[in-house]
């Protein structure tokens, strides 16, 4: 290896392992003094003294004339000015990002992170298969993954948590994108050997009279299965209400009861396979999607962008029966 050859080869190394542009201490202290509402926490969080951290929120807040937090017994809540800047901190923090992820691409670098927030019914298939295959051609991209209810979903988006999520619930937003949707209808889980295992649909009172495990109110599957009793002439009488997918799966698998999850329309095995899904006919049910959505005021950083790219493509192509 030459000296020139050498040389360069210090510099490309350097480039990679350099650090990302770092925003300003103040807006990240401010970010998450507002994100945890206490400056205690916050602290923690940050890995600095609690004196500290409030010490430098007085001195911004007489900087800028104006106190951006009301201190209360147990915590802190933002004031009308703080709403304000808050709203600044966190447009600046998403540029930020943006920033870091176009010199990356300027050094044509493939790194970066990807921050999604989902449902627990992709989280053990369609999420992490994708981000495999993601990462197969871009190995330096990490993700940080956040499985919860919809409600909590969209709240992370619309705070700047997030650069996108995966969720059922179609509630209307002002502030968030719908990129793409996918039909994933309702299903009704049950071993392989349950009376209903082979039947090729199900209306929900076919299910009626089994061990059954429902959902928590928040998640959206049990949102759409209240709508259908709401005009049934029959009850569901749970026999469990959880928040895990997979203790009810449990729970069906020991007691050949049922349990609903989102699933491809046409059903079929559940992994690792003693499990069928059987797909529900009622029209709220048949007829649930899986939306992809991003905050509508926002340019995601490359690998987010990119992989919200590679997701719409799934989605779509999942619609049209190509693999």
């Amino acid at each position: 290896m030459t000296p020139n050859s050498t040389a360069q080869s210090g510099v490309r190394q350097a480039e990679a392992s350099r650090p990302p542009v770092r925003a300003p201490r103040i807006l990240t202290y401010v970010d998450a003094v507002a994100r945890h509402g206490s400056i205690r926490k916050a602290a923690d969080t940050l890995h600095i003294a609690s004196s500290a951290l409030n010490r430098r929120i007085l001195d911004l807040e007489q900087d800028l004339g104006s106190p951006l937090f009301e201190r209360m017994p147990r915590g802190v809540r933002p004031t009308a000015a703080g709403e304000l800047y808050i709203s600044y901190v966190r447009n600046a923090l998403s540029e930020f990002d943006l920033v870091n992820s176009r010199l990356e691409q300027l050094r044509g670098m493939v790194r970066g992170r990807v921050r999604v927030a989902a449902v627990e019914s992709v989280a053990g298939d369609l999420l992490p298969s994708e981000v495999v295959r993601f990462q197969a051609s871009h190995p330096r991209v990490r993700f940080d993954i956040k499985i919860g209810v919809p409600g909590d979903l969209l709240a992370a988006l619309i705070k700047y948590e997030v650069d996108l999520i995966l969720t059922h619930d179609p509630t209307p937003d002002p502030n968030i994108r719908i990129v793409a949707s996918a039909r994933q209808a309702l299903c009704a889980l049950m071993v392989v050997n349950h009376p209903l295992a082979t039947s090729p649909s199900l209306r929900l009172r076919d299910c009626h009279g089994y061990p059954i495990s429902l959902g928590e109110s928040t998640l959206a599957g049990r949102m759409l299965i209240e709508q259908v009793l709401a005009q049934a002439s029959f009850r569901i009488e749970p026999a469990l209400v959880s928040n895990s997918v997979e203790a009810m799966k449990a729970f069906s698998r020991l007691n050949l009861g049922i349990c609903f999850q989102f699933r491809d329309a046409a059903g079929g095995p559940v992994p690792p396979g003693d499990m069928v899904a059987v797909p529900l006919t009622d029209r709220p049910l048949a007829h649930a999607q899986l939306l992809l959505a991003t905050r509508r005021d926002r340019v995601l950083p490359i690998a987010a962008a990119a992989f919200v790219e590679q997701l719409d493509a799934r989605l779509r192509s999942s619609q049209t029966g190509n693999p």
